[in-house]
């Protein structure tokens, strides 16, 4: 088991310094903290195991960046489309589906192990844009800070207009600081980036993920997926010379 972890105290007080003469900054001042990692995780590995179990091996404030994609059946149930039997839709159903409490508790535990001021790239479709997720933040230190479009690039479902996009919610763990922590600063905030046609059907965009992992973390860091699906991230992780923790219940 991972050294128990110092406890930081995180200030109340996010007010944006406006002494400062430019929020813009292409050098890191935080780092994440070394810690030793239990026998059960593997780096740049695709692990099997429950997410949840994964985030308990990991301690307080220990890394700069999360990826989480979790799979709900909020389009399929409620705005039923009546595509489960057939191809995608049925693909999608396969999967072991989260609760609303679940993610909850998968979004609390992700928020425990941030870095103060680590980054949460959560997917939401639009759906839950539309009607809302920050219900899933109760209880973290967790705010949302800005929002990517993904454009995929292809059509998708829609008995109305037909989705052409994913969301990607850039969440924050306070203090929110984006001097000295966000160091890229031409990432468009809607990219248009094919993926190649593969066995799971939540495929998400491998440079998107790269780049926004390379914006908020220094090479070599731990960058951690709980529910790693496709595995995207740990490709984005080898190509931008970070290190992947991260698990799924099918491995």
């Amino acid at each position: 088991m991972p050294k128990e972890a110092t406890q930081l105290v995180l200030p109340t007080d996010t007010t944006f310094d406006t002494s400062t003469a430019s929020v813009f900054s292409d050098q890191r001042t935080i780092e994440a903290p070394p810690f030793p990692l239990p026998p059960q995780l593997k780096p740049n590995t695709r692990l099997v195991m429950d997410g949840l179990e994964f985030l308990s091996l990991l301690p307080d404030n220990a890394v700069p960046v999360a990826f989480f994609d979790p799979q709900y059946r909020g389009v399929l149930d409620k705005l039923s489309y009546g595509n489960e039997g057939v191809d995608r839709g049925q693909r999608r159903c396969a999967l072991q589906q989260m609760s609303e409490a679940t993610i909850a508790t998968f979004i609390l535990d992700i928020g425990r192990v941030l870095v103060p001021s680590g980054h949460l790239f959560l997917w939401v479709d639009k759906f839950h844009l539309c009607e809302g997720f920050k219900v899933w933040l109760d209880g973290t230190a967790l705010d949302i800070v800005d929002l990517v479009t993904w454009d995929k690039g292809k059509m998708g479902m829609g008995y109305r207009t037909r989705r052409t996009a994913e969301y990607c919610a850039v969440l924050q763990k306070r203090p929110h600081k984006a001097k000295g922590v966000w160091k890229i600063h031409n990432i468009a905030d809607v990219w248009r980036e094919k993926v190649a046609k593969t066995d799971h059907p939540h495929s998400k965009p491998v440079d998107l993920q790269g780049e926004l992992m390379a914006a908020v973390s220094n090479e070599g860091d731990f960058v951690i997926d709980p529910a790693a699906g496709s595995f995207s991230v740990l490709q984005a992780a080898i190509n931008r010379r970070r290190t992947f923790l991260g698990c799924d219940l099918d491995g």
